[in-house]
């Protein structure tokens, strides 16, 4: 009764320590961890008619193996003896027994060997959940806790991997572990096994995605190439009508100064003779219709790009034998093999479709950027005409 009573104190005062210093974010070694462990611990230690001396000694351990988490997380063994040592010296505990527990303790510590059959009952009362359907579930739980307090992140493949290879070197060290738990931890290295395959299929599939070949087009690739190549060519459309405007535009206003200029016998031309100031507005509009149609006629203008091309650098990235520009400066054979060869490379069949974009996008910044001066000069020769031509009826 005395030894039933040292336990239930023992597990209240675990509990109460749990509860009030140990963080929330151990999802694996907690109170339910370590309640578990206990209860495995004394159903493996009454297959084994454990004395109840030894029972004594087996449960302490077991309430207090994970109470060092509360201070670390590496090499907590050491910590959880402290925490035993302190209760049971408070309760007057013999000291050869706290000895006892404290080795017990210390067994549960990954690689340490053990030397009586109370340690390793513990020891297969905390690895017990591996014979348990709900392994998997509680070695997310772990996963967590080593990504948090260990900084060790595993991919969903390395994780199966390295369960798999933990449920497989783990052997149960006493007869009543192995008879309770051996058959479903045969069962979960099969499932492991099973979703370690999975995993890797999955792996292999999106890695072989990952890898196939331009020259296997998608139709995401085929769409963005066509938007583009339409985005262009309605680009250009747009600048060669904006071209053709002020060619027009200016065309008409220098033909109309010209010819009333030209003609001394038209009321305006005897006007500009007798007002010599008022040939300074239409000077002036004049010369910026000049310049400005100028820049749209260049604008306009058609521009290729070409190279001059040697049959030994057709696979130049700056070449595009999909241009004309740049195929009709190589011989026909050279220019048929190097579409032979376009077609079987995945790589030269789209860098060359993505030369031609750039020397498309190139010729169009020229364009867009000659007809901007051009309307830029029509604009301030309207109105410096209209400002001259004011100044010159006002004097």
């Amino acid at each position: 009764m005395e030894k039933e009573d040292l336990i239930r104190k023992a597990s209240n005062h675990v509990a109460a320590l749990f509860k009030e210093k140990l963080s929330k974010k151990l999802v694996y070694h907690n109170y339910k961890h370590t309640f578990e462990v206990v209860r495995e611990a004394r159903l493996l230690a009454e297959e084994h008619h454990l004395p109840d001396e030894e029972m004594e000694i087996l449960l302490l351990a077991a309430w207090f193996h994970d109470t060092g988490y509360i201070n670390a997380y590496k090499n907590h063994e050491d910590e959880s003896v402290e925490f035993a040592t302190a209760f049971l010296r408070e309760h007057h505990y013999p000291e050869e027994k706290i000895t006892q527990v404290a080795r017990t303790i210390m067994a549960t510590k990954h690689g340490q060997l053990t030397h009586h059959l109370i340690e390793d009952i513990l020891v297969d009362a905390d690895i017990s959940n591996i014979g348990k359907p709900t392994v998997f579930a509680q070695a997310e739980l772990l996963r967590v806790e080593w990504e948090i307090y260990l900084n060790e992140s595993y991919s969903d493949i390395e994780w199966a991997q390295y369960q798999l290879d933990f449920l497989m070197s783990v052997n149960f060290k006493t007869q009543a572990a192995q008879a309770r738990f051996s058959k479903q931890l045969n069962k979960n290295i099969q499932e492991q096994r099973a979703r370690q395959k999975e995993l890797t299929k999955k792996t292999k599939k999106k890695e072989k995605e990952g890898r196939e070949t331009l020259a296997q087009p998608k139709r995401g690739i085929e769409t963005m190439f066509k938007s583009t190549y339409d985005n262009h060519i309605s680009l250009s459309a747009i600048a060669d009508n904006k071209a053709n405007m002020m060619i027009s535009l200016n065309a008409i206003i220098m033909s109309i100064i010209i010819t009333y200029l030209g003609t001394k016998s038209s009321i305006i031309g005897s006007q500009f003779t007798r007002n010599p100031v008022l040939m300074i507005p239409v000077g002036i509009l004049l010369a910026t219709s000049l310049a400005s149609v100028i820049s749209a006629i260049i604008s306009a203008q058609p521009e290729v790009t070409s190279f001059r091309l040697k049959p030994n650098k057709l696979k130049s990235r700056r070449i595009n034998l999909l241009f004309f520009g740049n195929f009709t400066k190589i011989p026909l054979d050279d220019f048929q093999s190097g579409m032979h060869d376009i077609m079987r490379d995945k790589n030269a069949l789209y860098n060359n479709m993505i030369t031609d974009i750039y020397y498309l996008g190139d010729v169009l910044s020229k364009k867009y950027r000659l007809l901007r001066i051009s309307y830029t000069i029509f604009m301030i020769g309207i109105i410096l005409t209209v400002l001259s031509f004011v100044i010159a009826i006002a004097r």
